[in-house]
């Protein structure tokens, strides 16, 4: 490919990553926090957890710190993380992983970052859900991949039907998320099957992004890479990232981790995770140990948002919402038929009602290149702005007063 210089709108040289859209989740929130300014906003527009992580960790960072447990440590993590969480992907996730395939993140957005360079080259391409976290996009246009978005079901499902006609000669990877942000949908065994077949037959690798994993309100999480148990190591595709900020509200301590499909990529994995952060932090670790081994925790955690599912039933009532949400932290609504975008009906909604909602057309950016692979926009998917993201993983009685400010908002047309 050419190399060319990317050019500013002042005519001036700038790096490729000046040309990124940055995340609509961030400019929301800076544009709420904007308004504010001393009024009272209901925030539902992010997903900070209203549950706080076990008093098992702060205990057991807090004890690591007085050791002096702030030393380098290995770039995979230290030994005895790796084995806790393979023995506990092979209890609750159905993985047959060795630790030696077990990698510590400081965080599983820096795992996902992670596992986008190693299974591509720069302009190969990764297939994204047609709605997704921003910051997946992000990610795959940092590593100088391109992306191709693949269309969804009425349920936020992927639409494995147009799947099977996506993707060139240079198609390397596919992303699934499930339970998914931002919809909350998610998928079964009957979904995963044959998306599975698809990529193999593709030559595509999978990334699985389960951070949301403990989050299912009916039934339970299937993990990707479980149903290739059965599969030989070396013919594996699916490799997955798992994080601490959900399950155990580990937000602020930036920790994941990420099981690789085989011993080839942990082999470039690992080369990644030593050149970009040399070590995950090292006192956080002795909290992760703690942290799993507080299943009531996470339980307590699962009925907190199956119970604010629960709470958009109005929504629905409503026409604002088709169905409750299936897991995740999230639920899409609908804009009503007033002429207004998710953009503008969002505001309104602030300004109206103190109600602080996501538009859901930054979670579906379509950039555009030129020859050269640089950016020359950044346009939406239409069918985006009709949908406004809600977080339900907040507190149940902030919850309900927006859910009903909201329903009032739209009976006022």
């Amino acid at each position: 490919m050419p190399t060319q210089l990317t050019v500013g709108a002042d005519g001036r040289w700038m790096p490729r990553v000046g040309s990124i859209p940055p995340s609509c989740v961030h400019e929301v929130f800076r544009a709420v926090e904007r308004w504010a300014d001393g009024r009272a906003v209901i925030r539902l527009h992010v997903g900070e957890p209203a549950f706080r992580p076990p008093r098992a960790v702060h205990e057991a960072v807090t004890d690591a710190l007085r050791r002096g447990r702030t030393t380098y440590g290995p770039a995979e993590g230290i030994p005895e993380l790796r084995e806790a969480l393979a023995a506990k992907l092979l209890r609750r996730n159905g993985h047959d992983a060795r630790a030696d395939l077990v990698f510590v993140t400081p965080g599983s957005s820096q795992g996902l970052a992670a596992l986008f360079q190693t299974v591509a080259d720069p302009g190969d391409e990764v297939l994204l859900p047609a709605l997704h976290w921003p910051v997946h996009l992000q990610q795959v246009l940092l590593a100088g991949l391109r992306p191709v978005f693949y269309p969804l079901d009425d349920h936020f499902r992927p639409d494995l039907r147009a799947l099977a006609d996506l993707g060139g000669s240079r198609a390397r990877a596919l992303l699934v998320n499930s339970p998914a942000n931002p919809s909350g949908a998610v998928c079964r065994p009957e979904h995963l099957r044959p998306l599975l077949d698809l990529a193999r037959r593709r030559s595509w690798q999978v990334i699985s992004d389960e951070a949301y994993e403990d989050f299912v309100f009916e039934g339970e999480h299937v993990s990707l890479a479980s149903l290739e148990r059965d599969v030989p190591w070396d013919e594996r595709i699916v490799s997955t990232a798992f994080s601490f900020s959900k399950s155990y509200a580990m937000t602020g301590h930036r920790l994941g981790y990420v099981v690789v499909a085989n011993h080839r990529l942990a082999s470039a994995f690992g080369l990644v995770q030593e050149a970009t952060i040399v070590c995950p932090q090292m006192p956080v670790q002795y909290g992760a140990l703690a942290a799993l081994k507080s299943d009531t925790a996470v339980e307590a955690n699962r009925e907190h948002l199956r119970r604010a599912a629960g709470l958009l039933a109005p929504l629905t009532e409503a026409g604002l919402l088709a169905y409750l949400p299936e897991g995740g932290w999230y639920a899409l609504l609908e804009v009503p038929a007033v002429g207004l975008d998710a953009t503008a009906y969002a505001q309104a909604l602030l300004e109206a009602q103190g109600v602080a909602l996501a538009p859901a057309d930054g979670f579906a950016i379509r950039p555009e290149f030129d020859e050269y692979g640089r950016i020359l926009g950044v346009p939406t998917d239409l069918a985006a702005s009709r949908f406004l993201r809600v977080a339900l993983c907040g507190d149940h009685t902030v919850l309900r007063r927006g859910v009903e400010r909201i329903v009032e908002f739209a009976a006022k047309g």
